[in-house]
């Protein structure tokens, strides 16, 4: 179905990709991993037509395959699923169908409403979406709204079809439902390519497999030849023996952050505990549970009713100016609507928070040879890409350097109390273990760290203890050597703990 010949592309001279060669027959899925920056969103970006390679070749269906932009791969075939949806939120399921090709009436310049909602219909059926073609997508789930860019898809005739980090928002339900859709794709004799850092699923789900490592093609071969090790040695270079770093036991340490009876409703109810200097505290908890709202809460980004915050023994009234000032940092889950500036430059991503603290004179102007001598040591800190230049948009970095420059941009601010929403969605597993251990040498150094996390490995491996919401209040509060992975669910599902348990 697809061929790639040694694909080569640069950027402003610097390789991207390679050398990249493989084949896809059709009714078979390829799974496509490395980590972050290592070229595969660049491939996809050259299959799907938005970049031309500098050098190789291509064939789709046996024919020399040329797309000179996204049309052109579209009427060949070629659907490309994004990591962040290309939906428009406000139209209708029927109205993103078929945006680009209405149904029309006769030669009319006008819709055919009628046709327009039959031809939705049928292809949300054939997708298994109960949803009605007149539904308005931004009440969809993220589930839905893959499966109404499958439909899309489909009804572009796609013969390929390109899945970028499909499952990186969705519950394992949802995901669980996609994968099946996947499967009678594949029954029909479409071809698919899946990206994904959860290695488990791309062991699971694809034949063949193509390993890529700083854009050059380091591993290929039939599912049966790769394990998860194998795969980590291969896209990192090494072996990853331990992808938490070694903790010891906090010792007894002064509150750092206290929330005593915090309450809004429809969010969060009556949330009481303290966080410790040197402690990384979890919040565990299903989509919906309040753990994000609590975040929000806390930084200043949403009201509250009723309680008390208090950080570093003083009352703190959350606004987040007032919060960055007090030495609170929030990481969102929603990096590139909430954490970046995605048109800006690297730099100015990474002067966001500390921009006022390198002004000087009354006019406030920029002291730039001490921002750039800043900059220039978080960058080192938390190893982001040296390929990347400080003047380029923070747009053209990979999901994994991107989530770099939101944690450099607090490290220059030096908090006293990170939040952390979900900091490893969309990472590759070096960059997982970078990031883990950077959390864990912030308590070291007597921070305090509230990490939310859906991944309860990832939980038990980093924290000090655990508290488990449900509903908006908290059900259940575990110790590191009281952790149980069915304590943590039958809690997260709104379960009281057993008496003399919550501490």
């Amino acid at each position: 179905m697809i061929a790639c010949r040694g694909i080569v592309k640069r950027f402003g001279g610097v390789p991207v990709l390679r050398g990249v060669s493989f084949a896809l027959s059709g009714g078979r899925t390829l799974g496509l991993v490395g980590e972050n920056g290592a070229g595969k969103t660049t491939l996809m970006n050259i299959l799907g037509g938005h970049y031309p390679p500098d050098e190789g070749r291509m064939w789709l269906g046996g024919v020399p395959y040329v797309p000179r932009h996204p049309q052109d791969a579209a009427r060949c075939g070629v659907a490309f699923i994004h990591q962040e949806l290309n939906l428009f939120g406000n139209l209708s399921i029927a109205e993103n169908l078929f945006l680009t090709a209405f149904p029309t009436v006769g030669r009319l310049p006008c819709i055919h409403r009628g046709n327009l909602r039959r031809r939705a219909a049928a292809l949300l059926e054939e997708v298994g979406l109960s949803a009605g073609p007149d539904t308005p997508v931004e009440r969809l789930s993220a589930g839905e709204q893959q499966l109404v860019e499958i439909a899309k898809a489909l009804s572009l005739d796609a013969r390929l079809m390109i899945f970028d980090e499909p499952t990186t928002s969705l519950t394992r339900q949802e995901t669980e439902r996609l994968f099946a859709r996947m499967g009678q794709l594949r029954v029909r004799g479409l071809s698919l390519i899946y990206i994904s850092h959860n290695l488990e699923d791309v062991l699971r789900l694809c034949d063949d497999i193509v390993v890529l490592r700083d854009g050059e093609q380091v591993g290929g071969g039939p599912r049966a030849a790769f394990t998860v090790d194998r795969l980590v040695s291969m896209m990192v270079g090494r072996s990853i023996t331990r992808l938490f770093p070694a903790r010891a036991a906090p010792v007894s340490a002064p509150p750092l952050l206290e929330v005593r009876h915090l309450t809004q409703p429809g969010m969060v109810a009556d949330i009481t505990f303290t966080l410790h200097r040197g402690e990384v505290l979890g919040l565990a908890g299903l989509m919906g549970s309040g753990r994000s709202e609590l975040a929000r809460i806390l930084f200043g980004l949403d009201p509250f009713a009723r309680g008390e915050i208090r950080l570093a023994g003083r009352p703190l009234r959350p606004a987040p100016r007032r919060s960055i000032r007090r030495g609170l940092a929030l990481v969102t889950e929603n990096r590139r609507e909430e954490g970046l500036c995605l048109e800006a430059a690297i730099a100015d991503n990474l002067a966001l928070v500390t921009l006022a603290a390198h002004a000087r004179g009354p006019f406030g102007w920029l002291e730039r040879a001490g921002l750039r001598r800043a900059i220039e040591g978080v960058r080192g800190a938390v190893r982001l890409t040296p390929t990347a230049p400080d003047a380029a948009p923070a747009s053209t970095l990979s999901g994994g350097n991107q989530q770099k420059v939101v944690l450099a941009k607090w490290l220059l601010a030096r908090p006293a109390v990170w939040i952390l929403d979900e900091p490893t969605r969309g990472i590759d597993v070096g960059a997982k273990s970078e990031l883990y251990q950077l959390i864990s040498d912030l308590a070291s150094e007597g921070t305090g760290v509230l990490v939310i996390s859906s991944e309860i490995e990832e939980l038990f491996g980093l924290c000090d203890r655990i508290l488990v919401l449900s509903r908006g209040e908290i059900r259940d509060e575990l110790a590191r050597d009281a952790f149980d992975r069915e304590r943590v669910l039958r809690a997260a599902l709104g379960e009281r703990p057993r008496p003399g348990v919550l501490s």
